[in-house]
């Protein structure tokens, strides 16, 4: 067992890095090694999630897992389309920030199906610990750590501690969710794509196109099959169809090319051998998208929002008090605010940051009367 010394050198390395301002691949990685050398692990992987639905948004694997990808899509048919005591709704929903399954299940894995028909049987764990990521704003990732039947199940020390370093990663995968590089060669021309999946999760029909969306959901090493994000946005949205969740699954994707993605699915109605068919659409998200994820990546607060949103939209000081009912003095309090969160000086900067972060990709494309793309 690793000594609280190295557990507090451990913590304070997760805190620097968390604050580097890493591309999001770079600080797992960094974070990640450095958690395994105070809490081993056989294998890991890491989520981020989208902190509006809980939804997976990508993976990043280690250890046991990595290369490891062929089993993915069942992993999301279980996490998003069976209802496990320890699935990452579950924790987000009851607000538990770590678990440990043989603890949480007094050693008894068949009450989680996720271990009983998954993990143990493919991969020969006996335990996993699991800690959601989260703030204010929503959860923003999830990692699980493994054990096989030779190690020790993870203690309720270990738990705390993991507990305790949760903050500095959701810090960290906010910002690496912002420090991603747009690159410029970006195919501007790709519109909506549409993947219908029947009943068998096979992909019954694509639109033009929507291969190369598939391909753009993971393309960094170690993320595991692109079409998992897909499949646990369908069994989501099987359990909507049958009552069993209260709103249709949707996420929010940030690309290795640097745009932000909507991916949704919906059940379809039908009969016979269509009945259970489910569509799932790709489409580049719009800027109230993309100004509300990095808003709560700013971490701003519910009113902070609304004046960043109005900033964006080139509102004066004068006019973003006559629209939130404030005074102006109270405005620049609030810009005074999210400058310093967002890490510039003027509503100069922070229109740049936010405008290039997303447009840049279609530089010199037309925009249209709402300051969207044309076409």
């Amino acid at each position: 067992m690793a000594t609280t010394l190295a557990r507090q050198r451990a913590s304070s390395d997760i805190d620097v890095v968390s604050r580097a301002g890493l591309a999001l691949p770079e600080f797992l990685d960094e974070a990640t090694t450095t958690l395994q050398r105070v809490v081993p692990f056989v294998a890991a992987c890491l989520s981020t999630l989208d902190p509006a639905t809980a939804m997976v948004s990508s993976t990043r694997k280690f250890a046991g897992l990595v290369g490891r990808n062929d089993d993915d899509v069942m992993w999301a048919r279980i996490e998003y389309g069976r209802d496990d005591p320890t699935s990452i709704t579950r924790m987000v929903r009851t607000g538990k920030v770590s678990v440990g399954v043989h603890e949480e299940l007094g050693g008894d894995l068949d009450q989680s199906v996720r271990m009983a028909e998954f993990m143990e049987p493919r991969f020969g764990y006996r335990d996993e610990a699991r800690v959601v990521f989260a703030d204010r704003t929503g959860a923003w990732g999830a990692i699980s750590m493994f054990r096989g039947a030779d190690e020790d199940p993870f203690s309720r020390s270990e738990l705390d501690y993991l507990a305790g370093v949760g903050p500095a990663f959701t810090r960290g995968i906010r910002a690496g969710l912002l420090a991603q590089v747009n690159r410029l060669d970006v195919d501007p021309s790709r519109g909506p794509a549409v993947v219908i999946i029947d009943a068998r999760d096979r992909i019954a029909q694509l639109s033009p196109g929507a291969s190369a969306q598939l391909a753009r959901l993971a393309t960094v090493p170690n993320a595991g099959d692109p079409f998992t994000l897909v499949q646990a946005l369908v069994s989501a949205a099987r359990r909507f169809a049958s009552g069993d969740a209260d709103r249709m699954p949707r996420l929010r994707v940030r690309t290795d090319d640097g745009v932000w993605l909507v991916v949704h699915a919906a059940p379809l109605g039908g009969r016979e051998d269509r009945a259970g068919d489910v569509v799932v659409t790709i489409e580049e998200a719009r800027p109230q998208e993309v100004i509300d994820i990095v808003a709560a990546a700013f971490g701003l607060t519910e009113r902070e929002r609304d004046v960043f949103a109005l900033v964006l939209r080139g509102s004066d000081t004068k006019d973003i008090a006559s629209s939130i009912h404030v005074s102006p003095y109270t405005v620049q309090d609030h810009l005074k605010s999210i400058f310093e969160k967002a890490g510039v000086t003027s509503r100069r900067e922070l229109v740049a940051r936010v405008y290039f972060d997303q447009y840049a990709p279609r530089w010199g494309q037309e925009l249209a009367a709402d300051g969207w793309f044309a076409g």
